[in-house]
């Protein structure tokens, strides 16, 4: 089953937040806590969307996204920015299904597209990818400001 979370899930969001960040070998990177996620996802106005996988009533996935825009389609998108299934559920469908009602979020908000970032070496994820439909942008590449970088540029004289 596929659901809207709840703010009764923060604590497991942040819980899968934290086993992806082990997962993408960065465990110590997450900063979040419930509140600051409260508050993003049901804050006003929410910065971002979670759905949650369940089975027998306990959660064993989820999918946090938001809306971006293209200027080129003229239309909003929804990014994917998290996709977590539990290692014992994993091979069940259940990334698939959680794909598959961000898809129809999509087509229903009439976005121009679904869209999110994999690591490179994670070939089996790239792999399931590929296997939907989904198109790497090879010729993109992410860049990132952040920390003492991002504090330069927004003021130069300090």
């Amino acid at each position: 089953m596929i659901r809207a979370a709840t703010l009764a899930d923060v604590g497991v969001i942040l819980s899968f937040v934290r086993d992806l960040a082990a997962f993408e070998r960065a465990p110590d990177a997450v900063h979040a806590t419930e509140a600051m996620l409260a508050q993003a996802l049901f804050g006003v106005p929410p910065a971002a969307e979670a759905i949650i996988a369940q089975d027998d009533g306990a959660a064993i996935g989820f999918a946090l996204f938001f809306h971006n825009f293209s200027t080129w389609t003229g239309r909003r998108g929804l990014y994917l920015e998290d996709l977590y299934i539990t290692p014992a559920a994993r091979g069940r469908g259940v990334g698939k299904a959680l794909l598959r009602h961000l898809a129809r979020i999509a087509v229903d908000r009439d976005c121009a597209r679904l869209e999110w970032a994999v690591l490179d070496w994670n070939a089996e994820a790239i792999g399931f990818y590929r296997s939907i439909g989904a198109v790497g942008m090879d010729e993109w590449t992410v860049q990132r400001l952040t920390g003492d970088a991002l504090r330069r540029l927004a003021d130069p004289d300090h």
